[in-house]
């Protein structure tokens, strides 16, 4: 099990599978391919299935999306958020390790590089 320090010096990267666009406001949609053996399928049947799946992020998702670079490990980026946004992110760490979970484990967004 890992102690709190060591959770706080994870670094993460952004996935290379992953597509996005970041608008003039700092907001990030995320581009998710769809690619599916049904979907190709149902395409070459004129069917009207989109390419991409768009996931538009908050501005506090996009903040921490936009800082995870492969450098910055956790604390340094729970420390941009407080700085930008102040008090609003609070409990910052925790709601940060739920979101960078999120987008790791079950979107697969990003990826972790160390720990």
């Amino acid at each position: 099990m890992k102690t709190n320090q060591q959770v706080l010096n994870i670094v993460y990267k952004i996935s290379d599978e992953i597509e996005y666009e970041v608008n003039e406001n700092g907001i990030v949609t995320l581009l998710e391919k769809q690619n599916h053996k049904i979907q190709q399928f149902l395409r070459k049947l004129k069917a009207k299935i989109p390419m991409y799946k768009k996931v538009e992020l908050d501005e506090y998702g996009s903040a921490v999306f936009l800082a995870i670079d492969g450098v910055k490990t956790i604390e340094e980026i729970g420390q941009l958020l407080e700085d930008k946004f102040g008090e609003k992110v609070n409990p910052i760490y925790e709601r940060l390790l739920l979101f960078l979970n999120h987008i790791d484990v079950n979107c697969k967004y990003i990826e972790q590089i160390s720990s």
